[in-house]
Formats: C-alpha cells, structure tokens, sequence
C-alpha cells in the first residue's frame, strides 16, 4: 500500500487565482535535472474524495476541487506554505475505498 499526500482546493482558486502552473514548470524542470521520477499530478475532481471517510474532506473543499496528489510529503508540505489556503491530507491506496490510486492518477 502506497501512502499519497495532496493539496486541495477549489479549481477555480488554484487554477486560476495562484501562479500554479509556473510552479509545477518548474519543479518538473528540477525533476529533469536531477533524473527524478515524476511523483506528483495535477488531478480534477479527484476520485479519492468519493471514498466514504474522505467525506467531510470533500465537504470543505469548494466544487469543482482539483487535487496535486504526490508520494512525496516535503513538496506538499512546500506547496502548502506557498498556497496557504489550501487543504492537506493523506491517503493510502489501495484500498477498500480507494481501490486503485495509480491508476485513476495516470489518466489525468
């Protein structure tokens, strides 16, 4: 089982109101640089907040959300430095609820 960090916030806030894309231009440009593996995505209207205990997660959160979901907690403890108003949690997949992460992931 794989533990997976995230920021969250309304796509509109994220997607729109910060800079976001430039950051994570950047971090994939660090990424090339240091022959690092992608671990992070950009995901809308994440699956995992459909799971039943993600419940009062999503009910915080302004629709449409969009998600940057990572295996790596420093970048989502930096990007939420950065942002500020953001939500952070974490979740393992698979799961019961969350049956296959990776794959949801991968299609965004």
């Amino acid at each position: 089982m794989q533990t997976y960090y995230y920021i969250l916030a309304s796509q509109k806030f994220l997607l729109e109101e910060e800079p976001l894309e430039e950051v994570l231009k950047e971090r994939t440009r660090y990424y090339h640089e240091q022959e690092k593996t992608i671990d992070f995505w950009l995901v809308k209207q994440p699956a995992f907040l459909e799971a039943p205990e993600m419940k009062a997660i999503k009910d915080k959160c302004p629709q449409p959300s969009v998600a940057i979901v990572s295996t790596n907690e420093q970048f989502i403890v930096w990007l939420k430095l950065r942002l500020e108003y953001v939500i952070t949690g974490e979740f393992s997949a698979p799961s019961a609820e969350i049956p296959d992460a990776i794959a949801s992931l991968a299609t965004v």
